[in-house]
C-alpha cells in the first residue's frame, strides 16, 4: 500500500503489446514506474493505485481509443498529448519508456502539456464510418487508374465522358483486348463494382447518424458542400465550440501559412498541412465547386498571378462562407449562454464556426 496519498500524476507510453505507468506525487516525486500489458483489466488495477481522481496523461498515438475509455471508466481525467508537442523527447540521449512517461506525467503537473482533443466515443465512431468511406473511394479511384492504364496501353481511347458510366461500361464490354489485357480490365470491374456496394453501404450508415444533426443540415446551405462534404466535416471537426474562433479553427485544419520569425527575420510558408487531411480536402472540394463570389474571385486572381493556380485554390478554401449564410445558420442552430443580467444572450452555433472558415489575413497566423 503506498504511503502516499495525496494527488498523484499519472503518466502512461502507450505500446501496442506493453505499456509503462509511471506515478508522481505533486511535487515530481517518482511514487512507481510499471509496465503492464495492454488489457483493460490490468489497466484498471494500476490505476486504483493512483487514488481518487487522478490526473492521467498519455499520448495520442496508435490505438489509443481503448486506453481513454478505460481510464474514464475508473473515474481517472484523462489527457491526451499532442505527438507534434512532444516530439522534443525523441532528440534526448537517453530515451526509454519509463522517461517518456515520466516526461508526460510531468509536462502534466506542471501545466505544460500540448493536448488533443479527445473525441467522445459517439464523434470516433462518426469518423470510423467517414474515414473508412473516404478510403474505400480512394481505392476505387485506384482500380478506375488502373483501367485507364491498361487502355492506354492497348491505344484505346472511349470517347464518353464517364468510362464507368452506364453508356461507358456498354462501350467497355466491346473493346477487343488482349488475352491478359482483357482478363485484367474485367477483374478490376468487378472489384469496382464491390466497392460500389461497400460504399453506398458506408454512405447510407452515415446518412442515418446524421439525419438528425442540425449542424449537418446547416452546414449544406453552403454553396459547393453536399452531403458528403458536410459529413467529412462534422465528423473531423467534431464539437466546433472547443475553438474560441474561425482563425484557431482554420489553424487547426492546417490551412493557415507557416510562420518562422527570429529577430528581423520572418519567413512566412505554404499552408502548414497539420491536422485533419479530410478537413482540408473537403474546403478545397467545395471552393473548386462553390459560384464564385466577386471577392473571392478577386482574391484567387490577385493570388493566382503571384502564386500559382494552384495555391489560390488553396486559400480560397477557407472562404466558402459568407454573411448571409451565417446568418441562416445562426436561425438554424441556436445556442444560448449562461444568462447574464436575465437576458440569454445567443452564442454563436456549431454551424456558424463551420460557416466561418475564414482564412487569416497575412502577417501573423494564429497560434
Amino acid at each position: 500500500m503506498n504511503e502516499y496519498d495525496g494527488k498523484q500524476f499519472v503518466g502512461i507510453d502507450l505500446h501496442r503489446q506493453r505499456s509503462v505507468i509511471v506515478r508522481q506525487s505533486e511535487s515530481g516525486e517518482q511514487l512507481c514506474a510499471v509496465r503492464t500489458v495492454n488489457d483493460p483489466v490490468a489497466l484498471g488495477l494500476q490505476l486504483e493505485d493512483a487514488g481518487a481522481d487522478p490526473e492521467v496523461v498519455l499520448e495520442a498515438t496508435y490505438g489509443w481509443y481503448w486506453a481513454v475509455d478505460v481510464l474514464h471508466a475508473h473515474g481517472a481525467r484523462v489527457h491526451l498529448a499532442h505527438p507534434l508537442g512532444v516530439k522534443g523527447f525523441r532528440y534526448r540521449r537517453v530515451k526509454n519508456d519509463v522517461r517518456d512517461a515520466g516526461d508526460l506525467a510531468d509536462l502534466l503537473r506542471m501545466g505544460r502539456l500540448p493536448e488533443a482533443w479527445i473525441a467522445p466515443p459517439a464523434t470516433r465512431e462518426l469518423r470510423e464510418l467517414v474515414r473508412y468511406r473516404a478510403k474505400l473511394v480512394a481505392i476505387r479511384s485506384g482500380l478506375k487508374a488502373q483501367v485507364h492504364a491498361v487502355l492506354a496501353k492497348a491505344g484505346v481511347l472511349i470517347a464518353v465522358s464517364e468510362v464507368f458510366g452506364a453508356g461507358g461500361r456498354q462501350r467497355l464490354a466491346t473493346v477487343p483486348l488482349a488475352g491478359a489485357y482483357a482478363e485484367r480490365v474485367r477483374s478490376l470491374l468487378d472489384l469496382i463494382d464491390v466497392l460500389d456496394g461497400h460504399g453506398a453501404r458506408f454512405s447510407g450508415l452515415i446518412a442515418e447518424r446524421l439525419d438528425a444533426d442540425r449542424g449537418y443540415q446547416a452546414i449544406q446551405q453552403v454553396p459547393g458542400i453536399g452531403p458528403v462534404l458536410a459529413a467529412v466535416l462534422v465528423a473531423e471537426i467534431g464539437d466546433v465550440h472547443r475553438f474560441t474562433g474561425p482563425a484557431q479553427l482554420c489553424s487547426w485544419a492546417g490551412l493557415t501559412p507557416g510562420h518562422r520569425e527570429s529577430d528581423t527575420v520572418v519567413h512566412r510558408g505554404h499552408i502548414t498541412n497539420q491536422g485533419s487531411k479530410l478537413v482540408r480536402w473537403a474546403a478545397i472540394e467545395a471552393v473548386q465547386r462553390h459560384q464564385s463570389t466577386a471577392k473571392i474571385a478577386a482574391d484567387k486572381d490577385r493570388i493566382e498571378a503571384r502564386r500559382g493556380k494552384n495555391i489560390a485554390k488553396v486559400r480560397r478554401g477557407p472562404q466558402t462562407a459568407h454573411a448571409g449564410l451565417l446568418r441562416a445558420a445562426r436561425r438554424t442552430h441556436p445556442r444560448a449562454r449562461p444568462r447574464q443580467g436575465g437576458v440569454s444572450i445567443p452564442d454563436a452555433t456549431r454551424a456558424r464556426s463551420f460557416l466561418c472558415l475564414t482564412p487569416h489575413r497575412r502577417g501573423r497566423p494564429p497560434d
